[in-house]
């Protein structure tokens, strides 16, 4: 990445290499600044896949991102201007160099910057803005870092009595403070007592140990980077990420067990939720949306195990499904009319295929004056209508007792006058009141099924429908299929990584004992380019929906070309 600065009137340009950069005017400063205003230690420049993020650390007088004195990380693109004191700087990622004029007004417009690159461990800078040689004695050892880590977290819970904060009416950000003082307080004897290495910085050993004993420790980062979609923990020394649809192991670490254990204990308790060795493992959700799942020994050998969906922090819209190739304008605006006239719609694909995204923009399709009813193991979907009622699921108590499933919940939905229903997963016997729902007025009904085809959403539906104890005729089981379910899409993430909607398929009915269906899109592949992305083209078959011919009776002008191949 480049950095540029203006400092003095003069601009400085330099290449900096992934890693963090403590930004201040101390002697242990990767990047100095000589000045008055800066602070000995006054800020934290991360660098990491083509993705920058600045951080202030209680300066004196602040750090300032556009104008605005930031309180938080805040993610860096190449339009914004970081003022530190009477230093400007900007991070690029994508050219060599940046015009000074354009270093004192900064732009509104905003470009994102993530490209993903692994690059080698970050350079030193010196007092003038220069690049020192590399050395490899810089980087602290991965075990002596983490010792350090665990001992001062040892000490913290030996001085920081969170139990009688909490009794004591404290709140999390009286608690945090506390710890933050803490933390300090006990870094600074480590540096006194000569028991600190030189070249491990004190001011991101205190941020780690923070983010480990209050909130998610080595996850916080990657949480903030938006490049990362998925994090796995598969115990406390590898933590690996999926980048663009690519895993990759990160360098990120937990000090021990103990550590997974407190950060999973940490996001399931506000729900209400627990994990212990009667209860092993447990589903969960953070604050944002994302969907958590963590397992424990003695079900994992591997030690505590975490795996975290992220969600993007701004909902997908139509058009950013068509840039990243998943479907085309023509499948969009017909699903959007399937939506509006209120057709019972199927999602169907493997794991991590997308398939609660797409549900996502789908129901946003549905009218504001509608009632929709959510129901969720853990609560995933961001609807924007104004009457939306969520609903989540609840495990069983330490007793065995008390458990609501997703089965419960759509029977008591029908009681709560909906207009849609929306289930976030079928894959049990709540497969059919979810059917019967459908076929008794709640029209415009949308879930989600785990199948590979259109073809086997079907017999998924039925396995599911006798998984609730009633012994019915597959006869029977597939007319309320086909008087049900009006759309199925599927959906599959492809070899490259890409997400795409391989076919929208259309219920036409029963003929016999089988289940009549139509393709009306479909995705045709037509090879590899060099950089092993996937090729091809999502089209039309030219098959018109059997109910479009009956659209301009009821007054509703739809253009018959979206289907023409």
């Amino acid at each position: 990445m480049t950095l540029t600065m203006l400092i003095d009137g003069s601009r400085q340009t330099q290449e900096l290499q992934d890693g963090l950069y403590v930004i201040g005017r101390g002697e242990g400063c990767r990047i100095r600044l000589d000045s008055p205003e800066v602070s000995e230690r006054h800020a934290i420049l991360s660098l990491r896949g083509g993705v920058a993020t600045i951080e202030d650390l209680h300066s004196s007088n602040g750090t300032v991102v556009n104008g605005e004195a930031i309180e938080r990380q805040v993610a860096l693109t190449p339009s914004m201007v970081v003022q530190i004191g009477p230093v400007m700087m900007r991070v690029d990622s994508s050219s060599p160099a940046v015009a000074s004029d354009d270093l004192v007004a900064p732009k509104d417009e905003c470009d994102a910057a993530a490209d993903g690159r692994t690059v080698a461990p970050q350079p030193s800078m010196g007092r003038d803005g220069s690049i020192a040689p590399q050395d490899e004695g810089n980087a602290a050892d991965t075990a002596v870092y983490t010792e350090i880590k665990r001992q001062i977290q040892r000490e913290l819970l030996r001085r920081l009595d969170i139990k009688q904060m909490t009794l004591s009416g404290i709140d999390q950000s009286g608690m945090e403070e506390t710890a933050r003082e803490k933390i300090s307080e006990i870094v600074g004897e480590t540096i006194e007592n000569g028991r600190l290495p030189d070249e491990i910085d004190p001011d991101i050993l205190e941020r780690d140990v923070f983010n480990e004993a209050m909130r998610l420790g080595p996850l916080e980062d990657l949480l903030e980077d938006d490049s990362v979609s998925e994090i796995m923990v598969n115990g406390p020394e590898k933590i690996y990420v999926e980048r663009h649809g690519r895993l990759e192991l990160s360098p990120h670490q937990f000090t021990d067990d103990a550590s997974v254990m407190a950060i999973i204990e940490r996001i399931v308790s506000p729900l209400g939720r627990r994990i212990d060795e009667s209860q092993p493992y447990v589903d969960a959700r953070l604050a944002d949306g994302s969907r958590v799942n963590a397992i424990i020994p003695p079900l994992s050998l591997s030690g505590p195990t975490i795996t975290i969906r992220k969600f993007s922090k701004e909902a997908l819209g139509v058009e950013d499904f068509i840039r990243f190739g998943t479907w085309n304008q023509a499948a969009a605006d017909f699903m959007r009319l399937c939506v509006h006239e209120r057709k019972n719609i199927i999602v169907a694909g493997g794991t991590g295929s997308g398939k609660t995204t797409l549900l996502n923009l789908l129901s946003g399709f549905i009218p504001e004056r509608e009632r929709i009813v959510t129901i969720e193991d853990a609560a995933e979907l961001k609807l924007q209508q104004p009457h939306v009622v969520r609903l989540e699921s609840r495990p069983a108590n330490i007793e065995g007792r008390g458990a609501v499933t997703i089965r419960d919940l759509v029977r008591n939905a029908l009681r709560m006058r909906p207009d849609r229903i929306i289930v976030g997963e079928c894959r049990g016997g709540e497969a059919l009141d979810m059917l019967q729902a459908m076929n008794t007025g709640h029209d415009g009904s949308l879930t989600t099924v785990h199948a590979n085809s259109p073809r086997d959403v079907v017999s998924r539906l039925e396995t599911m429908v006798l998984m609730c104890g009633m012994e019915l005729p597959s006869k029977a089981i597939r007319d309320q299929i086909a008087s049900a379910v009006d759309i199925i899409i599927h959906e599959a993430r492809l070899s490259d990584g890409s997400r795409k909607v391989m076919a929208i398929s259309e219920v036409t009915g029963m003929e016999g004992a089988q289940i009549v269906m139509q393709d009306i899109f479909v995705f045709e592949q037509t090879g590899i380019d060099a950089k092993g992305r996937i090729v091809g083209r999502f089209k039309p078959t030219g098959l018109v929906p059997s109910f479009f011919d009956s659209l301009a009776a009821r007054g509703i002008h739809a253009d018959p070309r979206m289907f023409q191949t």
